[in-house]
């Protein structure tokens, strides 16, 4: 997944609450909530790892995938992000 020529998939995290941060990168920890951007090119992502909180934005060129996409990011609450990475998306496409 890209935005403006820019890979967003998985998202930066920022630290944001809890212990020490240990400054995840990648498809790494549980998401605990999702909510969408203004304007609605994407949406945030709010995940925990190692007693941390963090959170990182998903950008996405397509308005009409975006909002396929934050309703499976919605129903994937709870999953860890890999398996959220994991899943097959080319019937969206």
């Amino acid at each position: 997944m890209n935005y403006r020529g820019n890979r967003s998939w998985p998202p930066d995290w920022l630290w944001t609450a809890g212990h020490d941060t240990t400054h995840p990168r990648g498809e790494v920890g549980i998401v605990k909530a999702v909510s969408r951007s203004v304007p609605p090119e994407g949406c945030f992502l709010v995940m925990e790892h190692r007693g941390a909180e963090y959170v990182g934005a998903l950008l996405l060129d397509d308005r009409a995938f975006c909002r396929q996409i934050f309703e499976i990011l919605v129903q994937s609450v709870g999953k860890t992000v890999q398996e959220i990475g994991d899943i097959d998306l080319s019937y969206a496409l």
